[in-house]
């Protein structure tokens, strides 16, 4: 499985066949709803408001229609069960996104936890570790969420 998921992210001919080698464009959105199902499953508990969140997110950063956004969910979902780690695709977004947008997909990342109204250990352990490999400051990372922190 690992394999498949190195080829899907580095050339190889079946990732040239289904047209992911080479888009890079692709490669971040599959990168990005990768991270977004790990929070949202970290608690195993993928609650119908995460999903909507999710949709919702990768439909007007990436600017999909609906039919596209849940290609692209249920292609992510195949990878993120296939992967050990989040290394890959947060290295996928290291290399491809600036300070401000890697910020941005923390904020994303706050507001699927938030989506439920509470923040679980689980959540709150996965997104130190995003943050971490992100190259995200601790700063930064709660500056995020107190974007999306439910007010009392």
């Amino acid at each position: 499985m690992f394999e498949k998921l190195k080829s899907v992210f580095t050339g190889s001919e079946a990732a040239k066949s289904s047209g992911v080698a080479g888009d890079s464009a692709r490669r971040i959105q599959i990168a990005t709803a990768v991270i977004l199902l790990e929070v949202a499953n970290s608690d195993e508990k993928f609650s119908d408001s995460e999903k909507d969140s999710i949709v919702h997110i990768l439909k007007n950063h990436f600017d999909l229609s609906n039919e596209e956004v849940q290609e692209l969910i249920e292609v992510s979902e195949e990878e993120r069960k296939g992967s050990v780690d989040m290394w890959l695709f947060a290295n996928i977004i290291n290399e491809n996104y600036s300070e401000q947008e890697k910020h941005r997909v923390m904020e994303n990342i706050w507001k699927v936890i938030y989506a439920d109204g509470r923040l679980d250990k689980y959540e709150d352990h996965i997104v130190h570790k995003l943050a971490t490999i992100l190259h995200i400051s601790h700063e930064k990372m709660i500056d995020a969420k107190l974007k999306y922190l439910p007010k009392e």
